[in-house]
């Protein structure tokens, strides 16, 4: 193949040559770009949590009449065992705030008590003793808490100190790195002793930058039901929804002056697909977008070429008729495509590049891949060499003799 031949045919469409390069530039950088925001949205979508969801419910249940704090961890005693005790249950526990609920405590964490001593911002969980087994939390260090080591929630408030915590690996490499943290002190709530490492347990919320979404701590404190969420495990995924129901019935009957909804119970993984609804709706837009550019490319090329085909079907006649197979025609139209996909391609590198600084000055968004580029390249050449291969052909059908007597 004559590449100076392709090259001097093109020379003569000088405007359309440049529209379509710069159309397959355009959607170069723009799909490179719009398949690395997909490809973060879904990587934040399936984030692992460090916990079993598909096992776990979660019910709140609201207070609609004051009470006092001893009467408050009563009812929540008797909920506890009530739960515990429904058909397909393998454990309860309560927890101040869940995965993917709409609020998120924090706590500043420092290796010295020094009010200056610089700090970073923790999540904290706090939740009864079966916690750490409801949400099955593997254990990578230390131990879990002993049974004496649980305080109350009025406690935690009023200043109690010395209370052990169980951190993640992600935090305690931060505070601690090469060292085991187990034994180490940090200072959230006053003085705490560190007596276990957990493989992985994230915050509830994007808070922060992202290093800090795998930082957690677990505190053994016993939290009222107003002040927390009953997290059911199920012994069967299967049965989720039946415990829900009958979890709501028991929680009624138990204490009939409380607002228990069905609004305010669900799956993990329902709470999941809702917390990141919009995470799905940014991917399938960004998904659409390139389809939608991806299409007009490739009606561009098709609609040239097809023009260039009906102009020169005197100069393929004359090359059909000189020797010339279908195979060489085909080959011919294939050959000029790849160039100007490949103009376009190396110009369409160069704006995705500019794009991605642009989005990551403005959004914080994260730097383009290199991957990202041999990607974009392959489709749009592949989608090149598709949307030609029509005209293609229909130039490699034309008869030697008819176009010779057209001329």
């Amino acid at each position: 193949m004559h590449f100076r031949h392709i090259l001097s045919a093109l020379g003569r469409h000088r405007i359309a040559v440049c529209l379509l390069v710069l159309e397959i530039a355009f959607s170069c950088a723009v799909v490179c770009n719009a398949l690395f925001l997909i490809g973060t949205r879904l990587e934040r979508m399936h984030r692992p949590t460090g916990v079993d969801e598909p096992h776990l419910v979660q019910v709140d249940v609201h207070s609609v009449t004051p009470g006092t704090a001893e009467a408050l961890m009563a009812q929540t005693r008797t909920d506890l065992a009530t739960l515990r005790a429904l058909p397909g249950v393998t454990g309860v526990a309560i927890v101040n705030q869940t995965l993917f609920g709409d609020s998120i405590g924090f706590s500043g964490v420092s290796l010295s008590d020094d009010p200056k001593a610089p700090s970073i911002p923790v999540t904290q969980y706090m939740g009864s003793a079966q916690l750490a087994g409801v949400l099955g939390l593997k254990l990578a260090a230390g131990r879990w808490f002993r049974p004496d080591e649980f305080i109350g929630y009025e406690q935690l408030r009023n200043g109690a100190t010395g209370v052990p915590v169980i951190i993640t690996r992600a935090m305690a490499g931060h505070f601690f790195p090469g060292q085991s943290a187990v034994g180490k002190t940090i200072h959230a709530f006053g003085t705490n002793r560190v007596v276990g490492v957990v493989d992985r347990l994230v915050q509830p919320r994007d808070y922060g930058p992202a290093e800090y979404y795998g930082y957690a701590m677990l505190f053994p404190v016993e939290m009222p039901y107003p002040g927390g969420t009953y997290l059911v495990r199920v012994k069967d995924p299967a049965q989720r929804q039946a415990v829900i129901q009958g979890a709501l019935r028991a929680l009624k009957a138990d204490g009939p002056l409380r607002l228990v909804s069905p609004k305010y119970a669900t799956t993990l993984e329902a709470e999941r697909g809702k917390y990141y609804r919009n995470d799905r709706a940014m991917a399938w837009l960004l998904a659409g977008v390139c389809l939608l550019l991806l299409v007009v490319t490739a009606v561009g090329i098709v609609g040239l070429t097809s023009f260039w085909v009906a102009q020169r079907r005197r100069q393929i006649g004359i090359r059909r008729a000189v020797g010339a197979t279908r195979g060489d025609i085909l080959r011919y139209f294939q050959a000029e495509n790849f160039l100007l996909a490949t103009f376009g391609i190396a110009l369409g590198m160069l704006l995705a590049y500019g794009l991605n600084l642009l989005l990551m000055l403005h959004y914080e968004l994260g730097r383009l891949p290199a991957y990202y580029f041999p990607v974009g390249a392959a489709v749009l050449w592949g989608l090149g060499q598709l949307a030609v291969l029509g005209p293609a052909l229909r130039a490699s059908r034309v008869p030697p003799v008819v176009a010779t007597r057209s001329a």
